[in-house]
């Protein structure tokens, strides 16, 4: 994996410019919702989720670095995380916090905790 979460891992066939909102987003454990914005901005990579109805309409922001692998055929995405990890994030705000720097921090500290080394 790379250092850093907000980069996309080497492995993960992601293709800078290539575009993934409607993406299915699958965790380790399921279905967790579809891509409705990414980044591809070096050092602030991310993925925004929105959740749907499997937890009440909640938008999470998903820095690249838990994608481990995009599915272009069948366009989905896979993150190494659990359905629960996903579910217990830190609270986002969509309007406030997608460039967030110190929002990113507690991501980045939220998920470094889950992260395989």
């Amino acid at each position: 994996m790379s250092d850093s979460l907000w980069g996309y891992q080497p492995a993960s066939g992601h293709t800078t410019g290539a575009d993934l909102t409607g993406y299915a987003v699958e965790a380790t454990d399921g279905s967790i919702g579809k891509v409705d914005k990414h980044s591809d901005e070096v050092g602030s990579a991310y993925l925004l989720v929105d959740t749907g109805a499997w937890i009440f309409g909640k938008h999470v922001l998903l820095p690249a670095g838990t994608v481990k692998r995009i599915d272009t055929e069948d366009r989905k995405v896979y993150v190494d995380l659990t359905k629960d990890q996903v579910k217990d994030s830190p609270e986002f705000d969509r309007h406030q916090q997608t460039e967030d720097p110190l929002y990113h921090e507690q991501l980045s500290a939220y998920y470094m905790a889950y992260r395989i080394m």
